[in-house]
């Protein structure tokens, strides 16, 4: 007889079958009803009008990745606009009730309250052992993208039992401990998320706790005492500890702290498993959610769940959320067919980083990783990092010193946008010795790039600091590949290359694109404007909507904090060099990967600097990451950058705009004010803001 587990893999199998379409007539249909064009459909889904064209006149079909994002949206236009005749959805909108100076609904009133919104012809029923939590959704509210989660990814949690969730759906939440609160949340809650990827797995629950939510559940407002505080959880014989363990639910190794997964073993099909953030125990990190701490439940809410929907269920930091979102969208493994026993078992992914964790090599590691330790390796280190690059003053002529202005330009996210069509290595790293360099083959040379002349009034491109290298060193791939583009000769003398190759990131960066593009849309930053009106647009965007505003900063930091993760170093005071820690056990511990973006992302800047300097003459005076300052005859970007006589962009250099890699305002001082700081040793591109900048490394 078959196993649970082989019968499990041999459903997953049919899952993971390739999706069916509806017929071609029927997809014409549902786009000229969203009154969407082909041309329109053609550039959401990245593909030509004559694709489209074809999968509506039957002549050929999508294939994944893009046959799959087809599916969804025709299953919600499918969803939105029913073919003439067919049963019509069944749905109770529910109505906000009168408002009442008791804090909390009695058990009759929520017996009465109107049963959640069941969105018919979406996909199968919840089963019937979950009772339907009692909720209030707001007659705009939109309908659930899927039916097994009607209530969305998360809810906010307040001290009178309202569970606030998006699109102002609130929810009758009767848990009095935390025990409680996670059955209830996996069984009648409807919260959840559908997978990213048909390999994949859906997002667990998420249930943020507000103060007083805390403290009626039993937990502390604030985390006490030094040991909580410097361990960030509460210890282990703390009542609510043990009432969790009492009840055989699990918490993993991170403990109760501010974010907590309680899980069980998976039974069947079903995962058991709740994510739950404190707010006061500070869950979200001021830098990279700020304000939202101190929003009201509702509000919350409506900050986690866009973020939720357009990025990923939070799971941690941002930082964590970003690393998660990669697994999410590249799973490790697959529902593969054995060929001897014809039983289906989970295999592979191709494109993924698999489930087992790389050793880098020596050069990719950090000074205390075991490999460097283990083999007393003393041939130096990558070192791919950011700028942090301030012109000599001598260097300044007498003309860009008369100049008025320093204007400060920023690029939008510039390790996201250096992720794009990015290939890096999936296998482990192969030693050469005196390999030909292939700018197509990712890894780490060692090669000497101290004979190529760069215009000192730019930074080299070769270093973080922008000083020229004096000999051989270890460098990315894009980095010596820069090299050949400026005509020079490179001979490397070692190598550490990966045969295995792909580009892992490339679904990372596109969803999260779109969410910066469609966040910043939200706030009236639209591709459409001009460059007028779009340096209009960003001056006012934070104050358009706060909690919109929060999102996208939330967004920024998911890039920086994923990228950095990729690195992530050890912790603690009593950690010894030469130990493993546990980052190490993971997969995406890949320095090499974070290496090849901040490569990347440090050679485009260095290419726009390049050709701002052959169309303008203009020179920069400082560069932080991915922020420039420019010398400038006027208050504004428009000033300098570069225009054709038609009135567009001249391409090559600083362009401004919305998307990821184009520019925007950093800030604008006096001339004799960036003078005044170099002069004193400090880059003027921290300070552009009018205040202290993060220092940005890319961790």
């Amino acid at each position: 007889m078959a196993s649970e587990e082989e019968l499990f893999a041999s459903v997953d199998a049919l899952l993971n079958e390739e999706p069916h379409l509806p017929p071609p007539a029927e997809r014409a249909r549902l786009r000229e009803a969203a009154g969407i064009t082909q041309a329109r459909l053609a550039t959401a889904l990245k593909t030509t009008t004559q694709s489209v064209k074809n999968w509506e006149n039957g002549r050929s079909e999508p294939k994944s990745p893009r046959l799959d994002a087809y599916q969804r949206l025709l299953n919600g236009w499918a969803a939105k606009y029913p073919a003439p005749g067919a049963a019509p959805a069944v749905s109770a909108v529910a109505t906000a009730p009168a408002a009442s100076a008791e804090p909390a609904a009695s058990e009759a009133a929520r017996a009465d309250a109107p049963q959640p919104v069941d969105v018919s012809g979406a996909g199968p029923a919840r089963p019937a052992t979950r009772s339907a939590a009692t909720s209030r959704r707001p007659a705009s509210a939109r309908p659930a993208a899927d039916p097994r989660f009607p209530h969305g990814p998360l809810a906010v949690l307040d001290g009178d039992g309202c569970a606030y969730g998006l699109d102002g759906i609130v929810l009758d939440c009767p848990a009095a401990s935390v025990v409680e609160l996670v059955e209830w949340t996996l069984r009648a809650s409807g919260l959840g998320a559908p997978r990213l990827h048909r390999n994949g797995k859906d997002s667990d629950p998420l249930i943020v706790l507000t103060a007083a939510a805390a403290v009626k559940l039993g937990l502390p407002e604030r985390l006490e005492g030094h040991e909580q505080r410097r361990s960030l959880r509460l210890p282990e014989d703390h009542p609510v500890v043990q009432q969790v363990v009492k009840a055989k639910w699990r918490l993993t190794q991170r403990g109760f702290g501010p974010w907590a997964r309680i899980y069980r073993k998976i039974q069947g099909r079903e995962r058991q498993c709740v994510q739950l953030a404190v707010l006061s125990w500070g869950a979200l990190d001021e830098r990279s959610w700020p304000g939202v701490a101190e929003m009201e439940p509702a509000d919350v809410a409506r900050v986690l769940g866009v973020y939720a929907q357009r990025v990923i269920t939070p799971r941690g930091s941002t930082a964590v959320s970003g690393l998660e979102l990669m697994t999410a969208l590249r799973p490790p493994t697959r529902a593969v067919q054995d060929p001897q026993t014809g039983n289906w078992v989970p295999g592979h992914n191709p494109g993924s980083l698999g489930t087992e964790p790389l050793d880098p090599a020596p050069p990719e590691a950090t000074p205390e990783h075991p490999v460097v330790v283990d083999s007393g390796w003393s041939g130096g280190f990558l070192n791919e990092e950011a700028y942090q690059w301030v012109r000599d003053v001598s260097l300044l002529s007498d003309e860009e010193c008369t100049l008025p202005y320093a204007v400060g330009l920023d690029l939008n996210t510039a390790f996201l946008a250096a992720a794009a069509r990015l290939v890096v290595g999936l296998s482990a790293p192969d030693h050469f010795v005196g390999p030909v360099f292939n700018p197509k083959i990712p890894g780490s040379w060692l090669v000497d790039l101290s004979h190529v002349e760069v215009d000192p009034r730019l930074p080299s491109p070769f270093t973080p600091d922008g000083t020229r290298p004096t000999g051989p060193a270890w460098y990315q791939t894009h980095t010596v590949a820069y090299a050949q583009e400026l005509g020079y000769n490179v001979t490397p003398l070692e190598g550490y290359l990966r045969r295995e190759t792909g580009a892992y990131l490339d679904p990372w960066h596109d969803r999260l694109k779109a969410a910066y593009v469609d966040t910043l849309a939200d706030l009236g930053v639209t591709k459409e404007l001009t460059d007028v009106e779009f340096l209009a647009a960003m001056e006012r965007h934070k104050d358009a909507d706060p909690a919109m505003a929060a999102v996208l900063a939330a967004i920024k930091a998911t890039v920086k904090g994923g990228i950095g993760k990729l690195r992530e170093r050890p912790q603690g005071r009593k950690y010894k060099e030469g130990e493993r820690w546990p980052a190490l056990e993971r997969p995406t511990w890949r320095p090499d990967i974070r290496a090849a973006v901040i490569s990347k992302a440090r050679i485009n800047m260095h290419r726009k600097l390049r050709n701002m300097a052959t169309m303008t003459g203009l020179y920069p005076l400082a560069v932080l990451s991915d922020c420039v300052v420019y010398p400038s005859p006027g208050d504004s970007p428009l000033a300098f950058l570069p225009y054709a006589a038609s009135g567009k962009p001249q391409p090559g250099g600083f362009r401004l705009g919305p998307t990821p890699g184009l520019a925007k305002l950093e800030g604008v001082q006096s001339m004799l004010w960036a003078v005044d700081l170099m002069e004193q040793g400090y880059n003027p591109a921290r300070h552009i803001k009018g205040g202290d900048a993060v220092l940005d490394e890319g961790e």
